[in-house]
């Protein structure tokens, strides 16, 4: 897995700004020219950005009819996120602890009711 290339795609904010815009579109995805209409920035520097984005395995292309519809990779992301967690906590999860707590979605979490 190339975390590297991930962090460096993410690294630039049109294609941080673009991966966030697909994350929240999950899972019906938006056109690549929405997308540049959406971020304010021409067509040919979208399609650019989306190009280094695929490469770095965040985003997936699909095409319907006339045009591309992308979404976000959001297994790749977790896997990115995942390595980062366990390369970073070398071998110490106590270190990394709270950071994974915080990132459990709340509805997985178990709550009890009190009397």
């Amino acid at each position: 897995m190339d975390v590297i290339a991930a962090l460096a795609a993410l690294a630039q904010p049109t294609r941080l700004d673009t991966f966030r815009l697909l994350v929240k579109q999950e899972p019906k995805g938006v056109p690549a020219g929405e997308l540049a209409r959406l971020i304010s920035v021409p067509q040919n520097t979208m399609s650019a950005h989306l190009a280094i984005l695929a490469r770095a395995g965040l985003v997936i292309g699909e095409r319907q009819s006339r045009s591309i519809i992308y979404r976000a990779d959001l297994l790749r992301f977790r896997e990115v996120a995942l390595f980062l967690l366990k390369d970073c906590c070398g071998g110490r999860p106590d270190i990394c602890a709270p950071l994974v707590a915080d990132l459990t979605p709340c509805r997985s979490r178990k709550f009890r009711v009190h009397d």
